[in-house]
């Protein structure tokens, strides 16, 4: 049977990955990388400079994985199941290709593998497609962690729950209790209904190009805005998160 690692390592910064990640890295045989394009040639190299930093084996087998586009519509979660199809099986066809019985492969996840990241899942869909695997979860540390360290907060008040969601949840009904928003392409922060709430936003979390910043919503909600569009033209790419708070007097 195969073995599969699903590996956690960290919001960005090499030295976010734990001892467990970098055993579980010298344990691999074929390293499966996704190829996202020349628009995110910068993540790839973040995991490549990982591998170099931490896998003893100076020749690391790497497989690259071109990963198809999502199609965007208003059934949402429809193309959410067709693209995980896809991408299940460009991996179920790179594994059974360059790993052989008994191998180990390897797959570097951004952050936690087991929070807003879908590849837990596509490893089970490949199994329910009749590929045996064995499959091992190490965790890593999340953006939101290092959110909450950047900005030297804890994540919950005292006896208060904290949600973790989407923009796109966000802009169908704000949440009565704090929230974590880790996706949100459509600036979400912005809406009028939030502004009286208090944001920590941060974006390349833990990275040399880490950047913070906090405030009244409606105070700040401008400046993350034009933030957001200058880094993403400067770097291709962008991931951020914020944790938003309701006003209360107390």
């Amino acid at each position: 049977m195969r073995r599969i690692l699903v590996i956690g390592i960290g919001a960005g910064n090499p030295d976010y990955v734990t001892v467990q990640a970098i055993d579980a890295m010298n344990r691999a045989d074929v390293f499966f990388l996704p190829d996202k394009g020349s628009e995110k040639a910068g993540l790839r190299a973040l995991r490549l400079e990982i591998l170099e930093r931490f896998v003893r084996n100076p020749t690391p087998r790497l497989v690259d994985i071109a990963v198809p586009s999502r199609a965007k519509s208003e059934r949402y979660l429809d193309d959410v199941d067709a693209w995980h199809g896809a991408l299940a099986a460009a991996y179920r066809a790179a594994i059974e290709a360059a790993l052989p019985e008994g191998g180990t492969g390897a797959l570097l996840v951004w952050g936690d593998p087991a929070l807003y990241d879908s590849m837990i899942r596509l490893v089970e869909r490949i199994e329910a497609g009749g590929l045996a695997l064995a499959c091992e979860v190490i965790p890593g540390i999340s953006s939101v962690q290092a959110l909450a360290a950047g900005h030297r907060i804890a994540l919950n008040r005292i006896g208060a729950p904290v949600l973790l969601t989407t923009g796109r949840r966000v802009a169908q009904a704000t949440p009565e209790e704090d929230f974590v928003v880790l996706l949100d392409g459509e600036e979400t922060f912005a809406r009028a209904e939030l502004a009286e709430h208090e944001v920590w936003w941060g974006a390349y979390l833990g990275t040399p190009d880490e950047v913070l910043v906090t405030g009244r919503a409606g105070d700040v909600a401008a400046e993350i805005s034009a933030l957001r569009k200058r880094l993403r033209a400067a770097k291709g790419w962008i991931m951020d998160t914020y944790l938003a708070r309701r006003h209360r007097p107390d």
